[in-house]
């Protein structure tokens, strides 16, 4: 029996690359989301978070 040779295209070599890379990434920080650039927010910046609201409970 003869063996096929598979050649491999660019969409299947940044297909892989993708599927790598996400693999390794959530393998790091674990399973979702995790956006790597944020916009920089203000301490002045309105928060409904409990620690934001001072001593009043």
């Amino acid at each position: 029996m003869k063996k096929r040779r598979y050649t491999i295209t660019l969409n299947d070599y940044i297909r892989a690359n993708r599927k790598a890379s996400r693999d390794a990434e959530q393998e790091l920080l674990g399973p979702g989301f995790h956006a790597h650039n944020r916009v920089h927010d203000s301490k002045k910046t309105y928060s409904r978070k409990r620690k934001h609201k001072g001593d009043e409970l």
